[in-house]
């Protein structure tokens, strides 16, 4: 018997603006399952890929209005700090703007499946979470759809049945574009300045982050980090049950990191030295919280330590990629804000540091209580010079470079001569200065580390 075709959005008429990373698999997918789509993108190599798989290619910014929603890549701001023109356009029209996983999510109901969604969020660790909790499901034998804004994107998912489990990445630039998705548990990690061009401030960009927790109920559960302000002030309004977790102090009712050890109200979890892809405090906190939503999502404590042991690392953040004459080489290239390298830095004793790329407001001057670990730094990309501006004030030793192919062979050679034994890049700024995004920086790092080993062999 033939398979009866699902098309949940079957009419509906969706206009696809940006088609990137998220873009084109929507589109295709949105295509798959009933819907008109219009395709456009601002990059004339884009549009012609899109026409040559057959969609229909118009500005929604200028074409006569003839969509039900605009589905506009997460990186294409529809408010702040200016909105794109098709965004405008929809807004003028009335047509809701989105973000892929609100499609996913109504499709998957569509479909009649009770799979549970997990939605993770903060202004760090939510990479590590994501992978370490999907990490944890699987081990479990839990059919587990992992990405988002991490790995593939919603709408190149499967559709899961009722046991299945969806663990989402979410950004800012996505949570602000969801409307009906509800997420069963829903995780807050930290929160600190970011991408405050895009939200205007921070109080802007807490309630962008918080629209994670929009309509959950008393059934759903609510992970909560407790180890800044701006996070642990979410606790009293929230309407789930609320799990607070910490990578520093014991937290009744949820999970925390203390001496070493992961707890919960019923004792230790796991040794974290036993964890060794899980460094540092702020692991410890990403740690924690995936602890908390496996435990939500009714896994054993017993699997849950074997898990959180066996977990590989996530590729660019803080990934040891070679060991070589004793010198321990470390890609952080996801490391994009201060804050992100502030974690990093705080892990290791003393290091040979890679640093610079488009800085965030504020530079590195919050990193300076961790600049007594820094044995020399070696500085590249556009904000290279101001960077160095920092560390001279603060009497660190640096050179600025003009590129990562420059500073990596420097900076191995100091700490070959014995400045450190960790070669540390994190960078505490974005890479598009040079690179094509984080992961195209960490891979070069990976190729330039590859080469100083084949030359030591």
């Amino acid at each position: 018997m033939a398979t009866r075709p699902f098309h949940p959005f079957s009419g509906a008429r969706i206009a696809v603006v940006g088609l990137g990373r998220a873009g084109m698999p929507a589109a295709r997918r949105l295509r798959d399952w009933g819907a008109n789509v219009t395709a456009w993108d601002d990059g004339i190599a884009a549009r012609e890929q899109a026409g040559e798989e057959g969609f229909a290619v118009l500005n929604p910014a200028v074409a006569p209005w003839a969509w039900d929603a605009l589905l506009l890549s997460p990186g294409i701001p529809h408010l702040l700090p200016a909105p794109h023109p098709a965004a405008a356009r929809a807004r003028d029209e009335g047509v809701p703007i989105l973000a892929d996983v609100e499609f996913l999510h109504a499709a998957v109901r569509a479909s009649g499946s009770r799979a549970r969604f997990v939605g993770i969020t903060g202004t760090n660790g939510k990479s590590t979470t994501t992978a370490l909790l999907g990490h944890v499901l699987r081990a479990a034998g839990i059919t587990a759809e992992v990405g988002g804004n991490l790995g593939p994107p919603a709408l190149g998912m499967e559709l899961l049945g009722d046991e299945g489990i969806y663990v989402l990445e979410m950004s800012s630039y996505s949570l602000e574009r969801i409307a009906e998705v509800r997420f069963n548990v829903a995780a807050m990690l930290n929160l600190s300045p970011d991408h405050l061009d895009r939200h205007g401030d921070m109080p802007g960009y807490r309630a962008a982050k918080a629209r994670i927790f929009a309509r959950q109920g008393a059934g759903d559960v609510a992970v909560l980090g407790m180890d800044d302000p701006w996070t642990s002030s979410l606790r009293d309004g929230l309407a789930a049950r609320v799990a607070p977790i910490s990578g520093q102090a014991a937290q009744p009712g949820g999970v925390w990191a203390e001496d070493g050890w992961l707890r919960d109200d019923a004792g230790p979890l796991v040794d974290l030295a036993l964890c060794p892809a899980l460094p540092g405090a702020h692991n410890a906190q990403n740690a924690a919280a995936a602890a908390a939503m496996a435990l939500a999502l009714g896994l054993s404590r017993g699997g849950l330590e074997a898990a959180l042991r066996s977990y590989p690392g996530l590729p660019h953040r803080q990934e040891t990629v070679a060991d070589v004459a004793g010198v321990r080489f470390v890609n952080d290239s996801k490391a994009t804000n201060a804050d992100s390298t502030a974690r990093a830095l705080a892990s290791y004793e003393r290091v040979v540091w890679l640093a610079g790329g488009l800085g965030k407001e504020g530079g590195i001057a919050s990193l300076a209580p961790h600049f007594p670990r820094v044995a020399a730094a070696f500085l590249f990309g556009r904000d290279a010079t101001g960077f160095a501006a920092t560390l001279a004030a603060h009497g660190v030793a640096h050179v600025v470079c003009a590129t990562l192919d420059e500073a990596v062979p420097l900076a191995a050679e100091a700490a070959f001569g014995g400045a450190a034994p960790v070669v540390l890049l994190s960078p505490a700024a974005a890479s598009l200065d040079q690179f094509s995004g984080f992961d195209a920086r960490g891979n070069r790092f990976r190729e330039l580390v590859d080469g100083l080993v084949r030359r030591a062999a």
